[in-house]
């Protein structure tokens, strides 16, 4: 199982990595925060997948608080998944913090 919590971080950073260059390859390789966002809310299927990730995301992020006011987690694991969640992701966030912590939920 841990093996493929480590592949799912390296899918966390390379997918939606993979995802932005093809957005600015469509886009003439030039990156538009306005297109970016007039196309992630483009229709009500996409609103319900951008809520869905926005509250995961944000559960993690009070999660990880909560395990570092509780010592459970040292300020450099809580900075290492905060850096995880906002320069990459839920998709590594999420996998780094359960690849790390495989003994505990054996």
């Amino acid at each position: 199982m841990k093996r493929v919590l480590l592949v799912l971080c390296l899918l966390g950073v390379a997918w939606p990595y993979y995802q932005i260059v093809m957005f600015m390859k469509a886009n003439d390789w030039s990156w538009s925060t306005s297109l970016f966002f007039e196309q992630i809310n483009a229709n009500e299927g996409m609103r319900i997948l951008n809520a869905d990730l926005t509250i995961a995301a944000t559960t993690f992020l009070v999660f990880s608080i909560y395990l570092l006011i509780r010592k459970r987690i040292t300020k450099f694991q809580f900075f290492k998944y905060l850096a995880a969640l906002f320069l990459v992701g839920f998709s590594l966030a999420l996998p780094l913090y359960l690849y790390e912590n495989y003994e505990r939920f054996k």
